[in-house]
């Protein structure tokens, strides 16, 4: 039987933590895309001082993705230096400095990756969706625009309250070319979770993305969040979020995933107050289509209101 191919979404730490973990016990190829936009804490220092590609988000694809020993993934997440960067993090990562070193000295990025993939072990692909130097930017309802996935992340400089009416990269830039191959053969393409605005749909945004996923016959699943989040989806709904993904990707989505489990008032409160940018939990719509939209108890049982991996991947393999 021919092994399947399942390309996944997402940038920062959700989709590798609540897909991958669980996904690479199946006996399926991996393929990870991610944005090139990240421009906070250490990636986006080192990419202000050396312009460089951003490696915040494809460090974490890797490191999911790796059958290294523990002491490379150890080194791999390895922080020095005493600055301290938005959200808390001291020091710049290895792996962040890492790739920029390569890349300074290769000045080729196919041959950084290469390079990265085999120092650690990777058992499938971590790719870019573009290895050009561009940031996303978002208009607001009022017309004001927000330069940067930092600004798009966390508002600093904004008003939070104001709607995300697109997102959009600039400069435009090409996709990278193994990516668009990758989602055109692909069996299975899984979508999220994490941040819609400044995680997700970047994916999608440089050149021939969409034509894509227009061409590709896979199976199209995405995986809703669980709860919205503050300057990025504001009263959102389950439809919203389907909606939005299908907007940028130009195709429908076969499958739309979305937690039905209503915890406890105390566990809400809990976790909003760990995470200051949480607003509440995800509207589910009414009549929503059953073929399409499949509901279910995702959390974990004492995690908060988070995914479990286990239950999210083992739905997934369910449906197709």
């Amino acid at each position: 039987m021919k092994e399947k191919k399942v390309v996944c979404f997402g940038g920062g730490s959700a989709m590798p933590k609540k897909i991958l973990e669980s996904l690479v016990k199946y006996p399926v190829k991996i393929t990870t895309i991610t944005s090139m936009v990240d421009n906070g804490g250490s990636t986006g220092q080192l990419r202000e001082d050396f312009g460089v590609l951003p490696a915040g988000d494809i460090r974490r694809h890797i490191l999911a993705l790796s059958e290294a020993p523990q002491w490379k993934k150890d080194l791999w997440n390895f922080r020095f230096g005493r600055e301290i960067f938005e959200g808390g993090h001291e020091g710049h990562s290895f792996a962040n400095v890492f790739f920029a070193g390569l890349e300074k000295s290769f000045g080729d990025y196919e041959k950084v990756l290469k390079f990265v993939h085999e120092f650690m072990e990777v058992n499938g692909y971590a790719m870019p969706a573009t290895i050009k130097n561009t940031q996303v930017n978002a208009e607001l309802e009022n017309g004001e625009i927000i330069k940067g996935e930092s600004e798009i992340d966390v508002p600093k400089k904004h008003n939070p309250n104001l709607a995300i009416k697109k997102v959009f990269l600039s400069p435009e830039v090409e996709s990278y070319k193994p990516s668009l191959e990758a989602i055109e053969s692909a069996d299975l393409i899984i979508i999220g979770p994490g941040d819609l605005y400044s995680s997700i749909i970047p994916c999608f945004l440089s050149q021939g993305m969409s034509e894509a996923f227009q061409k590709s016959k896979a199976k199209k699943v995405f995986i809703c969040n669980t709860m919205t989040k503050l300057g990025e989806t504001n009263n959102f709904s389950v439809l919203d979020f389907s909606d939005e993904v299908e907007k940028y990707i130009k195709s429908e989505l076969d499958f739309v995933i979305f937690n039905t489990l209503i915890p406890s008032n105390d566990i809400i409160e809990n976790f909003k107050n760990k995470h200051l940018e949480i607003i509440e939990l995800v509207k589910i719509n009414d009549d929503l289509n059953s073929k399409k939209f499949i509901g279910g108890d995702l959390l974990e049982k004492d995690g908060g209101v988070v995914h479990d991996s286990k239950k999210l991947v083992k739905l997934i393999i369910s449906l197709v």
